[in-house]
């Protein structure tokens, strides 16, 4: 059964005094940071001209926060414990900085922002201001790893961080609103993957304050059993604090957040005692408050605390509203700031000791700026686990297979460290040698049958569930407190973490830019595979590249797209983004077997020059092309290898040029990206008037998007995925979307001049082979044999 939360008065008198008028400062500058932009301590009559003349912010959940926090600090200071803090409720920020300010620790970091009047006046004036910062908790906020803007990630973002951190409790404020989104539903069933034994603990606290934006919320209005059973249901154990009286809602959150550290702490020696893994059912809260408690009862007749009107700025018109100014001044005036600061401007002493002290302030918490923990991995030579590439274009691997076994090298070295996420695709992916260093994590339930390649383990570091937003999650709170990973999943289906990318991208550009405080953390590396081209049985559900035009519409400080060819390129491309950090490293490479191209040793030239020529594949000699092949992708490579094959065969005069791309940044201009091409240096390469036929693995428009400036733009001539195709063979498709070998070979014959007359017979013979193809394809299922198994004739 649940827990209740019944004892009456575990705080005495004193330390509730102190402790409820921490809780009015904090509410305090929660409503000064969205009003005023003077006189920040009312030591005036407030005026018009003290009130910002745009109010922009969030109220209605900033009190039951600041709760939350203070007695947080209660508990750190009594049983020296290590507390971060996620601020769920959207936009909810005004709790978090106004905790962040009184402990002192925004001052330590942007000294400007003083402890006094003048220094308090600059904290409030640039809150939601121009210049300033927003009303939420952005990568500004000292503690937070969890901006908040976008709803849904609070919960898998604690867990992130609470994984392998076993003296860290991740306290995370869900809001109700939050509570209904799809991802933040998911993420409950986090607790089946947390182990007591080597992980930390997280401790959600559902703020139930009733409102959305104008809507009541679906869980605070469902009957208190019905939530229980929900609660339960997911595995926690909830106690409820409910209320609107401050000082019986203090008792209550004293004693039901002591409750719950003891418990975690019971649960932890326990596990830890014993080497005990089985799953216990953690704590949690449900804090049931009024939305902008303490804030104004009414507003011209409607009523603002308790509903909906409190979710952002309580009172509206307080510049040019006579009754409206006095309404906000007596709000502000109720929590009494004289009694709070002192004649300087500085919360008052016997207030500050309520504080912890160092680090051990939540917005202090060196977790929360993961950079300052960051070791870098141990990683094996990549160079051991190459592919032997004895002739050109003669040896099929998987790519993803040879990279599998190093990273079950890499799990091995850094077994505190490094954890590989995916939505039950692991395997699926072939990337199942990394279960030889270690399991899949599992806490749930066991059945007999799972002994048997069920690959289940209690501290198993390979992270599946069937939620893209939920891994995605986690491991981002995983690399922002300082630990690494690889997150591999369906390329149609890595497009549900989109807005996920796109919060941490930009999370990542304001940090890594505009923070010398904030660390430099490890990068977040997504392994996109599974392929449109190789969708066999799954069709046209499964074919969509698009996340690379996703990708592209972020600064390329912090993203980064490639594309290697083979498995050796995949292993140099792997071992570099995961030394590498604050990017968000896409890595696109195909679990299929596909031809081997290089040897190691030029595979790590190739990838480090990201963009380069292929000597054996080209018959230009070295001097001027008639056409240059370009090509960016697995299947696109191999198509083209072979399509210049046949353009050999048949034109041994013919003068090609063959480019290959494996980082597609290098396309951008210098003047974009430090890692892109000059002018000068990309002219030479693709030549300034001759054809370019550049065949690339996503949509064509995104290598004219990235290259639409260039000199020789009007030449390049793209193919690539064009939305067509079904339940096809590999090359049916290819011809579908005219990224074949046939279909490249009558481009060239069209665009270079000299081959438009003599070159009329093969564009027949190439047709009739398009025709036999599709044709055996729909007879026989498969594609010809020497297509399977075609070798560079070299």
């Amino acid at each position: 059964m649940a827990g209740t939360a019944e004892v009456p008065t575990p705080l005495a008198p004193e330390e509730l005094r102190k402790m409820h008028a921490y809780w009015r400062a904090c509410n305090y500058l929660s409503a000064a940071m969205i009003y005023l932009r003077e006189n920040p301590l009312l030591r005036q009559p407030l005026k018009p001209e003290h009130i910002k003349n745009r109010l922009l912010g969030h109220w209605g959940s900033d009190p039951g926060q600041s709760l939350i926090w203070v007695h947080l600090n209660r508990l750190i200071n009594k049983y020296d414990l290590n507390v971060m803090y996620i601020s769920g409720p959207g936009h909810g920020a005004p709790a978090t900085l106004a905790n962040c300010y009184l402990e002192g620790h925004y001052s330590e970091v942007y000294p400007d922002k003083s402890y006094d009047e003048a220094g308090l006046l600059k904290f409030c004036r640039q809150f939601s201001f121009p210049g300033g910062i927003g009303s939420h908790c952005t990568p500004e906020t000292p503690g937070s790893i969890h901006e908040g803007g976008e709803l849904g990630y609070s919960i898998s973002h604690a867990y992130g961080a609470a994984f392998d951190n076993p003296d860290l409790i991740v306290a995370v404020a869900v809001g109700d609103g939050e509570a209904e989104t799809g991802p933040l539903a998911t993420s409950w069933h986090s607790n089946k993957f947390l182990n007591p034994i080597g992980d930390g603990a997280v401790l959600p606290l559902l703020h139930l304050n009733g409102y959305k934006i104008a809507n009541p919320t679906i869980l605070a209005r469902i009957p208190h059993e019905e939530l229980e059973a929900l609660l339960i249901g997911y595995g926690h154990k909830p106690y409820f604090v409910e209320g609107d009286d401050p000082s019986e809602m203090h008792q209550k959150m004293a004693s039901a957040l002591e409750l719950c550290i003891a418990e975690i702490r019971s649960i932890q020696q326990h596990a830890r005692a014993k080497g005990d893994a089985t799953r216990p059912r953690w704590p949690m809260i449900v804090l049931r408050s009024p939305k902008g408690w303490t804030g104004p009862k009414e507003v011209d007749g409607h009523k603002v605390e308790g509903s909906w009107r409190a979710h952002q700025v309580p009172v509206l018109d307080p510049v040019s509203n006579k009754r409206s100014l006095k309404l906000v001044e007596d709000w502000m005036r109720s929590y009494k700031p004289e009694e709070l600061f002192d004649a300087n401007g500085t919360l008052v002493p016997e207030l500050q000791q309520l504080a912890p002290r160092g680090t051990r302030r939540i917005s202090a918490n060196p977790h929360a700026n993961g950079g300052l923990l960051h070791k870098p991995l141990d990683l094996p030579d990549f160079r051991e686990y190459a592919v032997p590439a004895k002739a050109r274009a003669a040896t099929y691997a998987s790519p993803t297979d040879v990279l599998g076994h190093y990273l079950a090298q890499v799990m091995r070295r850094n077994l505190r460290s490094f954890r590989v996420f995916g939505p039950d695709e692991t395997a699926s992916n072939r990337l199942t040698a990394i279960y030889e260093a270690s399991k899949k994590t599992w806490l749930a339930e066991y059945k007999p049958e799972d002994a048997d390649g069920g690959e289940l383990d209690p501290s198993g570091r390979v992270m599946e569930m069937l939620s893209e937003h939920t891994l995605e999650g986690w491991f981002e709170g995983y690399v922002l407190t300082g630990r690494h990973g690889l997150f591999s999943t369906y390329e149609a289906f890595v497009h549900v973490i989109d807005s996920m990318f796109n919060q941490h991208a930009k999370w990542l550009e304001k940090s890594k830019h505009e923070l010398d405080w904030r660390a430099a953390i490890p990068s977040i590396n997504l392994l996109i595979t599974s392929l449109v081209w190789r969708q066999d049985h799954n069709g046209f559900t499964h074919q969509d590249p698009g996340f690379l035009d996703v990708v592209t519409n972020k600064s390329p400080d912090v993203v980064r797209i490639y594309l290697p060819p083979d498995a050796n390129c995949l292993l140099s491309v792997a071992d570099h983004c995961l030394r590498s950090r604050d990017y968000v490293n896409v890595i696109v490479a195909d679990k299929q077997e596909h031809l081997q191209y290089l040897t190691m040793d030029e595979a790590v030239l190739h990838c480090t020059k990201g963009i380069g020529i292929w000597d054996w594949a080209s018959t230009d000699d070295g001097g001027v092309p008639d056409v240059v092949m370009a090509c960016a992708g697995d299947i696109a490579t191999m198509e083209s290898v072979a399509a210049v094959a046949i353009l050999k065969q048949h034109f041994p005069e013919l003068k090609i040029r063959f480019v290959n791309v494996v980082d597609l940044f290098r396309l951008l201009p210098t003047t974009e990206h430090p890692h892109g091409l000059s002018d000068r240096d990309f002219d030479s390469l693709f030549t300034t008037d001759k054809p370019v036929i550049f065949n690339f693995h996503s949509y064509p428009s995104l290598i004219h998007k990235l290259s639409y400036r260039r000199k020789n733009h009007d030449n390049l001539h793209v193919r690539g995925y064009k939305e067509k195709g079904s339940i096809n063979t590999p090359l049916e498709l290819a011809i579908l979307n005219q990224i074949d070998r046939f279909d490249l070979a009558i481009d060239v014959i069209d665009r270079v001049s000299t081959l438009r007359s003599s070159g009329a017979h093969v564009k027949e013979l190439l047709k009739n082979q398009i025709i036999e193809s599709i044709a055996y394809a729909h007879s026989e299922g498969i594609d010809k044999a020497e297509i399977r198994n075609w070798k560079w004739p070299g």
